[in-house]
């Protein structure tokens, strides 16, 4: 039976209808001298737990696998960070409060496959529009300390008017605590001094993030 390659049955039948195997070997091109690319394909999604997994893997890791060298690897990391880059220009085109939806993928897309808990902030102006992203604190699985006078000073560097806080739970559980509660209205009213509006901390999880401005917590 004639097996249709990737390339060709997106050529007839258009992208959507590739499998998550069949796109990663349109992508990797070719296989080894000893295994096809789309077994090349699907030993690595099962390896790593599917596409998320594999995305999140880093380039060292992703050269030790069965089919893949620095070139494949690096082609790998690359798609990430174009997805990241492509999430980011759309935002940066609008208000992130006109277009909450990809503020929120963005965020999730930047932040939720970290191993440890991160805290970043959107820095935006007058007119709500992005002027940076800035990830700033870095912690371990538990918990990362968040300091409002370091976020205050990156905000006037940036000449921000407004920012959007945000940081994942590792655990997949994007629901608040209530240390993160509390450093949200820390860092609220440390802001207010400067006359900085604090419009959302969103928590990011395996779900949709958790906005804590919608949650009543500002």
């Amino acid at each position: 039976m004639h097996l249709v390659r990737p390339r060709e049955k997106l050529a007839r039948e258009g992208v959507a209808s590739l499998t998550d195997a069949e796109l990663l070997a349109v992508l990797l091109g070719t296989g080894s001298c000893r295994l096809p690319v789309l077994e090349v394909a699907a030993g690595l999604l099962a390896t790593f737990g599917g596409l998320r997994g594999l995305l999140r893997t880093g380039q060292r890791d992703l050269q030790r696998q069965r089919g893949l060298g620095p070139a494949k690897s690096a082609q790998l990391c690359a798609v990430l960070e174009l997805s990241r880059r492509y999430l980011r220009e759309v935002l940066e085109r609008g208000d992130p409060l006109e277009n909450p939806a990809a503020t929120e993928q963005y965020l999730k897309t930047a932040l939720r496959d970290h191993p440890h808990e991160v805290f970043a902030c959107l820095f935006l102006d007058t007119r709500h529009r992005v002027i940076a992203f800035e990830e700033l604190f870095h912690g371990t699985i538990d918990g990362a300390t968040v300091y409002p006078r370091v976020v205050a000073e990156k905000a006037l560097r940036h000449g921000a008017a407004a920012l959007i806080a945000a940081h994942n739970h590792p655990s997949g559980v994007s629901e608040p605590s209530l240390a993160d509660q509390a450093i949200t209205r820390r860092l609220r009213d440390a802001l207010a001094l400067l006359d900085i509006r604090l419009l959302d901390h969103f928590v990011i999880g395996d779900g949709r993030p958790v906005s804590m401005a919608a949650r009543g917590m500002l």
